[in-house]
């Protein structure tokens, strides 16, 4: 019986799914190079370093930071051993909730997709407020001119848009040089803080697990783990690799790996440049300034104003990698009838998902016309950009991608179990279910300190709305999985399969254009 596998290996120039052409993506056009370029971008090394984790000092008061990110990349390792396993057996665009349906049922699946398309959504959008509040900024510093910060966000937004319609291996190239260049400067300041140390010198206190008690660590840690995102999409584009069965495992632990060593080591150098008992309250005072104002005195002006553009390009790179990301999860759902149809073809010049990317480049723009509309502050004020837009919708992303990895640990221990392979796979279903249950517990402290974490006042309605946005998202799509089964059971039945629908198809004799 022909598959889209032999049919696609006899003519490399035709791609067949059980919908046609136009509903495949492209395949093999990453190597272990560009995905693990793509997907790392999304980290937005700069923006971390740079955002997140003055903000962990200075609100969260937790100063055993770079300890955190050691013990979440280990969690992340552990939930990475069973997610790469199933990648082995399922390649699809869809990657968390196609897992999940495989796991534990189509009408499961489908829910996962809608909280996917919403936390992703909300991650890049929030990355435009922070984008366009800093490009205001260096217009009023350099060229002393006034610029509100919702404009530059929305030609962030058309700039991203259009390049989603082009091809994904001229993204990677465009990520590729935007993250190694961001990386290059981020460790020339650890190495410069290390080499002029603060008062207390090269301190190893930060490491200490004394450092991790205290009231913001619930919030610290999705912070942290919000700094991961972006490894956990490798699976996104296994039917665009040349060899999905190794690249995108191979991809996710090299991900994981580097985000927590680079990431601790940044953080063990704002420790050691500051001294461990002086970093809350320098980071307090400083903001996100902390990381330009230590290489202010350490590596001088040009330096630093160089820093400040590789600010910018980090963040326009992580919002092409969520963008991306967006446009496939979008496809993938237009192709299994979670979407109107449209949304499950490619472009035919380029195989890129653009109906897809076309949502997000109008979602995005919503979102941010909504808060520059109710933004009635004076230019530079940080708080609808910054303070609303960036983290309100940062922490509901957080939130949503936390709650998939830990459905999805669990979703991996149901499908080896349902294949009758937990025995062979023993090993690999202990670390999914210790990765899952950590993760669950990491969501349920996000959710208890959720006002903490948004800056929202005590009693606000804004604790319980933001997260509720997930909720809402989750229910959604289980309302969506069970109208699809009723109205047809046999595309409901095909949720998370992906190309595999085709030879399902050929099988039974039915028109795979349907």
């Amino acid at each position: 019986m022909p598959t889209a596998r032999s049919t696609t290996a006899s003519n490399p120039a035709e791609i067949r799914t059980y919908k046609g052409e136009d509903r495949a993506l492209r395949a093999g056009r990453l190597g272990t190079a560009g995905l693990l370029l793509s997907v790392l971008a999304a980290s937005a090394p700069l923006m971390v370093v740079a955002g997140v984790m003055p903000t962990t000092f200075g609100v969260m008061g937790i100063v055993g930071q770079p300890l955190l990110f050691v013990i979440l990349g280990a969690v992340l390792a552990l939930f990475s051993i069973g997610y790469a396993e199933m990648s082995r057996h399922v390649h699809n665009a869809g990657a968390f909730y196609a897992y999940i349906a495989r796991g534990l049922g189509p009408t499961a699946g489908a829910a996962a997709s809608v909280v996917a398309l919403v936390a992703y959504s909300a991650m890049q959008a929030g990355v435009y407020g922070i984008l366009g509040f800093e490009i205001s900024g260096l217009l009023a510093t350099y060229l002393n001119a006034e610029l509100a910060w919702w404009i530059p966000a929305l030609l962030a937004v058309a700039a991203t848009g259009a390049l989603g319609w082009l091809k994904i291996d001229l993204n990677a190239k465009v990520l590729g040089v935007l993250l190694l260049i961001e990386c290059a400067l981020v460790v020339i300041f650890d190495l410069a803080a290390l080499a002029k140390p603060g008062a207390e010198g090269l301190s190893l206190h930060a490491f200490n697990p004394d450092t991790l008690g205290g009231a913001g660590l619930g919030t610290a840690l999705c912070f942290c783990i919000a700094a991961f995102v972006g490894f956990e999409q490798s699976p996104v584009y296994a039917e665009e690799t040349s060899k999905p069965h190794i690249v995108v495992s191979r991809v996710m632990f090299l991900a994981v790996g580097f985000v927590a060593l680079f990431f601790a080591l940044s953080a063990w150098a704002l420790t050691v440049a500051t001294g461990p008992s002086e970093v809350v309250e320098t980071a307090a005072d400083a903001g996100p300034g902390l990381l330009f104002q230590l290489t202010e005195n350490r590596l001088g002006t040009t330096f630093t104003d160089v820093l400040h553009v590789l600010f910018v390009t980090g963040m326009f790179a992580a919002m092409i990698s969520f963008h991306n990301v967006v446009a496939r999860y979008a496809f993938a759902m237009g192709r299994e009838g979670l979407l109107p149809a449209a949304f499950g073809r490619t472009n035919p010049g380029t195989g890129a998902p653009g109906t897809g990317s076309l949502l997000q480049t109008g979602v995005a723009a919503v979102v941010v016309l909504a808060f520059a509309l109710t933004d009635d502050l004076p230019a530079g004020d940080p708080t609808a950009p910054v303070l609303h837009l960036f983290t309100w919708m940062g922490s509901v992303g957080a939130l949503g991608v936390t709650l998939l990895m830990a459905t999805a640990s669990f979703a991996v221990i149901a499908f080896f179990v349902r294949r009758g392979a937990a025995g062979a796979q023993v090993w690999r279903l202990v670390a999914a279910g210790l990765s899952g249950l950590a993760l669950v517990g990491i969501a349920v402290y996000t959710v208890k300190d959720f006002g903490v974490l948004i800056g929202a006042e005590e009693g606000s309605a804004l604790s319980w709305v933001l997260p509720a946005i997930i909720a809402a998202a989750a229910v959604a799509g289980l309302v969506s999985g069970l109208l699809l089964r009723r109205r047809n059971p046999a595309a409901h039945g095909r949720i998370g399969l992906g190309n595999e629908a085709f030879r399902l198809d050929q099988a039974a004799g039915s028109d795979p254009a349907e």
